[in-house]
């Protein structure tokens, strides 16, 4: 793999810099994978819509591709179009728990990339809290792919610097906004 120049931004959750949220934003949007934090942990993120993206995220990871990933929205009108349908439990779950840690699972949409999905006809999705990565997804305008910031098999990342470690030099973009708040990933529910 080619090593790349990672440039590091420091985001305050509390006070965000649209500016560095723009530039993240435009990454994405031009294809490069962007290390950002939720709630949880930090994700390791591209454009969910863009296979040589979501690619670029297994290589950096030494991900196999037959380890699904979960697609990031910023709000639950988002999901309309990436899933064949959206159940009355789900929107209720998401309702009540988004934006939050919970991850639900549904039929996939032909939008979804089965290299997302790792050849299942079902798609993870959910609506991160944390304000840095909302922003990120908004700015982007694309859903975005996110699995772990770490590489493969490694702890999940529950602050930049963790990342830093396992992918400087992997990834285009790695933003720092400090501590996850909650430092385990997200509950998954198959609706």
């Amino acid at each position: 793999m080619i090593k790349i120049n990672t440039k590091i931004i420091k985001i305050e959750t509390n006070n965000i810099d649209r500016e560095k949220i723009r530039e993240a934003g435009q990454a994405i949007r031009d294809g490069k994978i962007v290390a950002f934090p939720t709630e949880t942990v930090y994700g390791l993120g591209a454009d969910a819509l863009n296979e040589d993206a979501i690619r670029k995220i297994f290589l950096a990871k030494n991900r196999p591709l037959y380890d699904p990933l979960i697609v990031h929205i910023s709000c639950l009108d988002e999901i309309f179009g990436l899933v064949k349908e959206v159940p009355a439990i789900a929107i209720d779950l998401a309702h009540n728990f988004w934006p939050g840690p919970l991850t639900m699972v549904l039929k996939k949409s032909s939008k979804i990339s089965s290299m997302v999905t790792a050849g299942l006809e079902t798609v993870a999705i959910r609506v991160p809290s944390h304000l840095v990565a909302l922003a990120l997804i908004q700015e982007s305008k694309r859903p975005i792919v996110a699995p772990s910031a770490n590489l493969f098999s490694h702890v999940s990342p529950t602050d930049a610097n963790h990342v830093i470690d396992d992918l400087k030099g992997k990834v285009d973009i790695i933003i720092d906004s400090g501590r996850t708040s909650v430092g385990l990933e997200s509950t998954v529910i198959d609706v």
